[in-house]
């Protein structure tokens, strides 16, 4: 499944799996493939939640999924999608037959992401493997109680937790791959992942893809 994952800049990461196509949070894409089934967002901050990248990424039957406090702001992009869905912070879910669960996202000791906005990770149930991707957060009690077997981790700093802050949450929740994502654009530079790399557990399997 991992070679089925791409990531592009910051967290937008797309995902193929059962012939369907999953993408989280797309941003600046070079094409307009139209080939979402779904569109999950983690919050509405414009480098994860942009109406132009939705239009672009969106068909006339995709799926939008948005944490349920976004409720209003999705409306910018309901005339590029098929039908919009909001979601709590913790949940578990069934849209369409994706099978999936939230996690809060939230800063720690920075004002960027605050608790109550209500933001999501997501962790999806795919082909018998959970794919956790975290959004903009930090090592937060929730996010190091996730169970995975691939984690998307944000390792740029600044917004979310930096790459060797990552990794550690990464030796927390041992997942078999990790794949650190959010840098080497606005945020972040392209040694990041190096560093992330450099500084997990020689058993969990580091995956680069940006």
């Amino acid at each position: 499944m991992i070679d089925r994952i791409k990531v592009f800049k910051q967290n937008h990461i797309r995902i193929e799996s059962g012939g369907r196509i999953i993408h989280i949070d797309p941003f600046m894409t070079d094409e307009s493939p139209h080939d979402a089934d779904f569109i999950l967002i983690t919050h509405d901050h414009h480098d994860h939640f942009s109406p132009e990248d939705i239009e672009k990424t969106a068909g006339d039957r995709t799926v939008l999924i948005v944490p349920e406090k976004m409720r209003e702001k999705a409306r910018a992009a309901e005339k590029f999608v098929g039908k919009i869905v909001t979601v709590k912070p913790v949940g578990t879910y069934s849209v369409d037959r994706l099978e999936f669960e939230t996690v809060p996202a939230y800063n720690i000791a920075k004002p960027f992401h605050p608790k109550a906005a209500g933001w999501v990770g997501y962790i999806l149930c795919l082909e018998g493997r959970r794919v956790y991707v975290a959004g903009d957060t930090d090592a937060t009690g929730e996010a190091r109680s996730v169970r995975c077997d691939i984690a998307l981790l944000p390792a740029g700093g600044t917004y979310t937790m930096n790459a060797k802050q990552a990794a550690e949450l990464a030796n927390v929740i041992k997942p078999g791959i990790a794949v650190p994502v959010h840098y080497g654009g606005i945020v972040g530079s392209v040694s990041d992942g190096e560093k992330f790399s450099s500084f997990v557990d020689k058993d969990i399997k580091v995956v680069l893809k940006i």
